[in-house]
């Protein structure tokens, strides 16, 4: 396996982790607000020096690629794509809502006909989202949604939910009353919960272009309302 340098600033919350073979060696993590630009190199920095201490050699950078918000996708991939460049190294991307829903499925023991639905607040009453099932498989793609009584429907009926991210709890409101419907609070995009799905892009040899890749801003998509279901 890799040794891996692991950026997540998709959203308020300013990460960074070293892995190895399945084991977080090193990590930071601030909650405080969007400090990225005064954290993030200093964040990185120490995971440098963790790889040092620990005599370790790294085998690739990952960032986060969104869909977030506009100043921490571009702050977080310029400094990995620096750093990949200065280093040699190749460069990985990580779906934010992958992210999520990683740490989701780890957390607990899930039966497999579950469905694991990350919500990334956008504005008003739009979220950024998207559904996979236990072996996450999209379910249903990635897209910006305008939320209603009558969102995510299909899935609910087919069987349970669980809605997770700070888009999640606007979508309370809506869906709670649905017996299938759970929520789990607190579910944030760190850096720790970019391993499993950094480590399987390294094993693929599924690396970005450092000259053209840029991330997924959710100002670049516009919300559809569904139609409604009857």
């Amino acid at each position: 396996m890799a040794t891996i340098l692991n950026i997540e600033t998709s959203t308020s919350v300013c990460s960074t982790a070293l892995t190895m073979d399945g084991n977080v060696i090193d990590h930071r993590e601030d909650y405080q607000g969007r400090n990225h630009a005064s954290l993030l190199s200093g964040y990185i920095e120490d995971m440098l020096n963790a790889a040092k201490k620990h005599d370790l050699k790294l085998d690739a950078i990952a960032v986060s690629m969104g869909p977030g918000s506009y100043t921490g996708l571009r702050i977080g991939l310029s400094e990995a794509k620096g750093l990949a460049y200065a280093m040699n190294l190749p460069l990985i991307g990580v779906d934010t809502l992958q992210t999520m829903t990683v740490a989701v499925m780890f957390s607990d023991f899930f039966d497999e006909d579950v469905l694991f639905v990350p919500m990334i607040d956008a504005r008003r009453m739009e979220v950024y989202t998207a559904v996979h099932d236990y072996a996450l498989q999209e379910v249903l793609t990635p897209q910006p949604l305008i939320l209603d009584d009558m969102s995510y429907r299909k899935e609910l009926d087919r069987g349970p939910v669980i809605f997770f991210g700070d888009g999640s709890e606007k979508a309370r409101p809506l869906l709670e009353t649905h017996p299938n419907a759970n929520f789990i609070t607190e579910i944030h995009p760190i850096a720790a919960n970019m391993m499993a799905l950094s480590e399987k892009a390294y094993s693929n040899k599924q690396f970005l272009d450092l000259a053209y890749s840029v991330p997924n801003y959710l100002k670049e998509f516009q919300a559809v309302k569904p139609k409604k279901q009857f």
